[in-house]
């Protein structure tokens, strides 16, 4: 039996380990010397309670081969890692299910005329105080690019493990990174997907050679599009606020941007697990394109809602930041995607998170707040927002910290 001080040395210990796997240099750009270490001591608690699953984390880690290197090497069954605890499957019987009718807006009309501008501005007004969610057609991103993106995440995840190798990374300040669950030991489960990520959060334009051979000129072309497209609804989200139509851009909503390609492989037992975990995201807007195979759902009303898959369409959603800023007005949903038997589902996502680095204050927009609607939150600093995030499970939210 260890004595109380031999156990306070092996703690410490553990952090400091959790913190070279979760932290290899820094998160993001962030000051870890300032990190509260409170994060840490829950992951070491919780690891330490359960040594073998510690192990076992690692094992997958040091793999480098993500999830697609279990289904590479035939497993029938989901390793005890993937495995949902019997309280969160519980859970589940407390949420319902839902086929409401999802919200799809036509962009067509924001050229033709003002009256057809306001009502596509009303439209996505509702849909972001209503749902936080909605799905956007005729956005102006040709058939045949979209097709090319989803079809370069495809090969770029089916490459042989050994040509993934060199961009698998838990270092999130890497411009380009291949990984499988980015809270893998933050959370008490693991999810059946793996991820490229194209991190433009403090440096906002990453060089073709750094990209993937295989997907470097589909995920160029697709991030020239997209942020074009966010500038766009951030303009449209500016008016159905009621501010001025640049608002949101002057406030360089857009400028750090985080690009994310999933690949969700058939995975044996679906029901046991999932491919992402329920959160929210922390950016001020996500732009989703999501292969026809379907599997994200919003929470709403209790209630978790299937977001079909319509050729050409693009989800959108508002993110936490945007929520603070518009005193909220509008609505940060929680998401998750299902696992299933069919596979590989492709999702590419555009994460726009604001200004990094150097730091910006964000606080609730002045003229949404008055004194019969004051300011809901703090001030706060984009770069300590997503520290809190990357240093807790995907489920944990980080709204209520800043409310006042």
């Amino acid at each position: 039996m260890l004595g109380c001080n031999e156990e306070v040395y092996i703690l410490e210990a553990r952090i400091g380990t959790i913190k070279e796997i979760l932290f290899e240099k820094s998160l993001i750009c962030f000051d870890l010397e300032r990190m509260d270490n409170s994060s840490a001591k829950d992951i070491a608690n919780h690891l330490a309670a359960d040594g073998d699953r510690f192990k076992e984390l690692k094992a997958f880690d040091d793999s480098k081969a993500g999830v697609k290197g279990l289904v590479d090497a035939g497993a029938k069954s989901l390793p005890k890692i993937f495995i949902r605890p019997p309280e969160e499957l519980l859970e589940e019987l407390n949420l319902g299910r839902s086929q409401a009718e999802f919200p799809v807006i036509d962009l067509s009309g924001i050229q033709s005329g003002h009256d057809q501008r306001k009502s596509v501005v009303d439209t996505l007004r509702r849909a972001s105080e209503e749902w936080g969610f909605f799905q956007v057609a005729n956005h102006g991103i040709p058939a045949k690019l979209l097709n090319g993106i989803v079809h370069g995440t495809c090969k770029f995840h089916e490459l042989d493990a050994e040509l993934k190798e060199k961009y698998y990374s838990r270092d999130l300040s890497r411009i380009v990174r291949y990984s499988s669950n980015i809270d893998l030991y933050q959370s008490n489960v693991a999810t059946w997907r793996d991820t490229l990520t194209i991190n433009l959060m403090t440096t906002y334009q990453v060089e073709p050679d750094e990209l993937p051979e295989v997907c470097k000129n589909a995920v160029m072309d697709y991030m020239d599009h997209v942020t074009k497209l966010g500038e766009t609804l951030f303009e449209l989200l500016s008016e159905a606020l009621g501010l001025k139509l640049d608002d949101l851009n002057a406030m360089e909503c857009a400028k750090a941007r985080n690009f994310v390609l999933h690949y969700y492989p058939a995975c044996p037992e679906p029901d046991k697990t999932l491919g992402t975990r329920r959160h929210t995201d922390p950016s001020f807007l996500t732009i989703l394109l999501q292969d026809q195979i379907g599997g994200l759902q919003v929470l709403r009303d209790n209630l978790w809602i299937d977001v079909p898959p319509v050729p050409g369409s693009l989800v959108v959603n508002i993110g936490d930041l945007l929520q603070i800023v518009s005193n909220d007005k509008f609505k940060s949903a929680e998401h998750r995607v299902l696992a299933n038997r069919i596979g590989p589902r492709i999702s590419i996502a555009c994460f726009f998170s604001g200004v990094i680095a150097p730091p910006k204050i964000y606080s609730p927009i002045k003229e949404l707040v008055s004194e019969e609607c004051p300011a809901l939150y703090k001030e706060f600093q984009v770069g300590e927002y997503l520290k809190s995030f990357y240093s807790n499970s995907l489920d944990k939210s980080r709204l209520q910290k800043l409310k006042i």
